[in-house]
């Protein structure tokens, strides 16, 4: 039997309302052209490449240009955002279970944030991932946005910070309500190296201009991607796609071999 792995990230859910994250599907909740589905692999990896987070219920927005309003089911009329809101009842069930030293620090559910028209809205998550992983929080890569709005990417180091998990939002229109649901992603986050994004890394660039920069490997490998499979007009589709998931398949597999030793 092969040992299970540790998760990579860990992910507590602490407002009693609310879906649980889920593994992003390669589908995009089936919005994709199936065409991609079947063979495009770039299209489908990027979409599968982490977890969504939802919001812990159905709510609405309105941005006037100046203030931003807010409902739910449990505050039907429109309220402003003066700065920030709790969690429906949520501040005295936080206070009943927290150590004496934490009481009244609930975390903000809603924050209006300085800049006009954006918005932080608490998963009702804390997110703890394995040394040296962080989360890259962005929008759901290929699966359109909930309403005019659109999100702030940050990447957070969350195997040293232990806190909420908020993702930022920014209005594009105002005068629009903006609904958001709980059952539709609200955000993807996607585990990162600290080494991906670290200056050693991406100070690791070389441009270089002009065909005669190809040297005869280049073109062999240009020969093999482009030239060799459009002389076959008869091939089947998907040729790339195949040859990625067999790839894949025998790492993974080389990899359980090596676990089972």
């Amino acid at each position: 039997m092969t040992p299970p792995a540790e998760p990579i990230v860990r992910f507590h859910q602490l407002l009693p309302a609310g879906r649980t994250p889920l593994r992003a599907d390669r589908a995009a909740m089936g919005t994709l052209p199936m065409r991609a589905v079947r063979y495009c692999e770039a299209v489908t990896s990027a979409t599968a490449f982490g977890w969504w987070v939802f919001s812990p219920i159905d709510q609405e927005f309105l941005w006037d240009g100046a203030e931003i309003y807010w409902r739910c089911a449990d505050v039907p009329e429109w309220v402003p955002l003066q700065p920030s809101v709790q969690f429906p009842d949520y501040a005295e069930a936080f206070d009943r279970e927290a150590p004496a030293a934490m009481q009244g620090c609930a975390p903000p559910f809603l924050t209006a944030l300085p800049e006009p028209g954006c918005l932080q809205i608490w998963t009702g998550l804390i997110a703890q991932t394995a040394p040296d992983w962080h989360l890259l929080v962005r929008a759901m890569p290929n699966l359109p946005p909930a309403g005019p709005i659109g999100i702030f990417e940050g990447i957070i180091e969350t195997d040293r910070w232990f806190g909420p998990l908020f993702v930022n939002l920014r209005f594009t229109r105002s005068h629009t309500p903006v609904r958001i649901r709980h059952d539709y992603p609200l955000a993807q986050v996607s585990p990162v190296l600290r080494e991906c994004y670290s200056n050693e890394t991406l100070d690791r660039i070389a441009v270089e201009t002009g065909l005669s920069s190809l040297s005869d490997e280049d073109w062999d490998g240009y020969y093999a991607t482009i030239v060799e499979p459009n002389a076959r007009p008869n091939r089947p589709f998907g040729g790339y796609a195949a040859a990625v998931r067999k790839r894949r398949h025998e790492c993974h597999r080389a990899r359980e071999a090596a676990l089972a030793e």
